[in-house]
């Protein structure tokens, strides 16, 4: 499969385990329809970039969207809640 969406209900409607961001989680996670397991060499630590063409100047909304980026975003990343304590 290769939607997120499609993996959570495939592991929300049966038997089965999936991988995922995080963030596709929020209300299965809350309402408990779903948990995070801990499982060895998990998460996969993803790195994000920002990126712009050389000599281009940015718009005054992207330059403050790759200001929030680089100094604020931190702040807003949702880490996930209790976590099962099974090794797989």
């Amino acid at each position: 499969m290769t939607g997120n969406e499609a993996i959570r209900q495939a592991v929300e409607t049966g038997p089965g385990l999936g991988v995922v961001s995080i963030h596709t989680l929020e209300l299965e996670l809350e309402t408990g329809r779903l948990a995070i397991l801990d499982v060895e060499d998990f998460p996969i630590m993803r790195h994000w970039f920002v990126v712009q063409r050389k000599g281009k100047r940015l718009s005054p909304a992207a330059l403050a969207f790759k200001d929030f980026v680089l100094n604020q975003a931190e702040q807003f990343i949702r880490l996930p809640g209790p976590i099962i304590p099974e090794k797989m």
